[in-house]
């Protein structure tokens, strides 16, 4: 597997405690590209298992405990109709159009006159 970042920063860098474990700013220290191999700021992580340098694609490291990612209730497309359509995001009933608006604390349950329900 190829890394996008691999020509701006060093080959070390997946051991350093500036290391943000993020694809999209690898370094805290230097967010752009390094000049050479040997980075001036590399500091060797110690809290990284032995062998154990980058996170497992679908899972995060969280207090040093490995967590798998849950499987995803909904598709991409269903998240986003729900945008749509839920008078969370709407402020209004699907079926009457009746103005639903939220409340403080927010609304566990979304009940119009019409008798449309939602969760």
């Amino acid at each position: 597997m190829s890394d996008p970042n691999s020509d701006y920063f060093s080959s070390q860098c997946d051991r350093c405690i500036f290391n943000t474990r993020n694809p999209h700013l690898p370094c805290a220290v230097h967010p752009y590209k390094i000049m050479n191999d040997q980075c001036p700021d590399f500091e060797l992580d110690t809290s990284l298992p032995a062998g154990e340098w980058c996170e497992p694609e679908g899972a995060s490291y969280y207090a040093g405990e490995l967590v798998i990612e849950p499987t995803q209730r909904w598709m991409r497309e269903q998240k986003l109709a729900l945008l749509d359509w839920h008078p969370m995001f709407t402020g209004r009933c699907p079926d009457c159009e009746r103005s639903l608006m939220q409340t403080h604390p927010a609304r566990v349950y979304w009940d119009c006159q019409c008798g449309w329900r939602g969760v």
